[in-house]
């Protein structure tokens, strides 16, 4: 069978660097299943994959993948580069496309590994959080910082994201729950990928928690984030998703339908943390609202699964959370594969419930606790996380026209990625073309 290659019309003439010496080019691209919406069952396993190959790239944009010697013929007409070409050798590694996070908490102050150690000594987190911990802890230390420490402090989390492959994140906020804190969380987000170039979605999740100071009168905070929050956040183009903590110890059913429903009226997209406690209807409300994910899902039922089985809302997987509380279940990852959903894997960086931010880690947990094989969590972590931010016209995949986000991972195979858990196997990461760690 004839491995292809895949080039932009003007291929030639845009090049401008090409990675040689490609012992396994994992791309997770191909042209017949990208009308299909993002990846499901079989087609889950498709990784473009292509052994002795080369990636060329022409600015920030992937022009040309696939065999080494179809590539050079295409581009320079043989096997000869030309010296204005910068030539970059994988010295016969595995390249895969950068990891996509579709799900994190990444701009808070203080750790909580206090509540770590207490859910160990049996606690659980609805106790530890009705004792004052949990989100409410994490709540009352961002109000207390100002907006250059929390970018810093984002800015040193998204550059060791970044050491571990990751070069398109979701940043969401919900630990201000007050309009100048949640603004305040935004701002930082966005400065904080500023200054380390990494690709990001910001998601307003001031529907978090109801704050203490509104414990009498939910509706009244409703209010603040349909009549204040929000129309800031969609005004000033603080962020560009919407999302809620949809839950009965939470937000309810209708809340959760209020907010959405004005956000979407504001030009903000969706997405809700659903049936992670309980099954609640949050994946089927995902489902009708036409979120771009529904995400945790520990405790989804029979019809939240078939809402997502016949719509294009993303399950996103969160596996970190799931080792990191202890509990017994995983989302029902394997069946929802089988059954049609569109799988993501993410990994929920917070500093409760899960201070992992390895993508790799991630991929290696979803394959041994919830049965992904190790192409699943591969899809799951680049070009399905992408769908679930509705990126997959930019990042996800190293298709022509993407941008040239790649990792040359330090083996030359990328089953070693979830293979050796705890082990970073990034060997370099490169960022719209451009080498961003040693």
């Amino acid at each position: 069978m004839t491995t292809p290659a895949h080039f932009c019309e003007d291929a030639a003439q845009r090049v401008t660097s090409v990675v040689v010496n490609i012992g396994q080019l994992n791309t997770v691209h191909d042209p017949e299943l990208e009308c299909k919406g993002p990846r499901r069952r079989g087609d889950m396993q498709e990784l473009g994959m292509v052994e002795g190959a080369a990636l060329a790239f022409g600015g920030d944009l992937i022009v040309a993948t696939g065999p080494e010697l179809k590539v050079l013929n295409h581009l320079f007409g043989g096997p000869d580069i030309p010296d204005t070409i910068t030539v970059i050798d994988a010295g016969g590694r595995a390249v895969i496309p950068g990891f996509v996070d579709p799900h994190t908490h990444t701009v808070f102050g203080k750790t909580r590994q206090d509540e770590y150690e207490r859910r160990i000594k049996g606690e659980t987190y609805l106790e530890i959080a009705a004792a004052g911990g949990g989100i409410h802890s994490s709540v009352a230390d961002t109000r207390t910082r100002d907006l250059d420490e929390l970018t810093q402090l984002t800015v040193t989390r998204l550059q060791e994201m970044q050491s571990w492959g990751t070069t398109t994140v979701e940043i969401k906020s919900g630990y201000g729950l007050t309009l100048d804190d949640e603004v305040k969380m935004l701002r930082a987000a966005r400065a904080a990928v500023d200054q380390t170039g990494i690709r990001a979605v910001l998601t307003c999740l001031a529907a978090h928690e109801i704050p203490k100071e509104y414990k009498d009168d939910r509706a009244a905070y409703v209010r603040l984030i349909t009549e204040e929050i929000l129309p800031l956040v969609a005004r000033e183009k603080l962020a560009e998703r919407c999302d809620v903590f949809c839950e009965p110890s939470v937000f309810t059913l209708e809340e959760s339908v209020i907010i959405l429903s004005r956000a979407r009226d504001l030009g903000l997209r969706l997405t809700i943390h659903a049936d992670e406690l309980e099954a609640f209807g949050g994946a089927v409300l995902a489902s009708r609202m036409g979120a771009d994910s529904a995400d945790h899902l520990i405790r989804i039922d029979r019809a939240g699964r078939d809402a997502l089985q016949g719509s294009k809302t993303v399950a996103v997987m969160l596996p970190g959370t799931v080792f990191t509380l202890g509990l017994k279940g995983y989302a029902p990852a394997r069946a929802m594969v089988d059954e049609g959903c569109a799988v993501a894997l993410a990994s929920d960086f917070n500093p409760g419930s899960c201070p992992i931010l390895s993508m790799p880690l991630i991929m290696a947990i979803s394959c041994t606790q919830m049965r992904l094989t190790p192409a699943e969590s591969l899809v799951g972590a680049t070009l399905n996380a992408a769908w679930a931010l509705g990126q997959q016209e930019r990042v996800g995949s190293l298709a022509p026209g993407k941008y040239a986000d790649f990792v040359i991972l330090d083996g030359s195979d990328y089953r070693l990625v979830p293979y050796r858990a705890g082990h970073n196997p990034v060997h370099s990461v490169f960022l719209g073309g451009q080498k961003i760690n040693a």
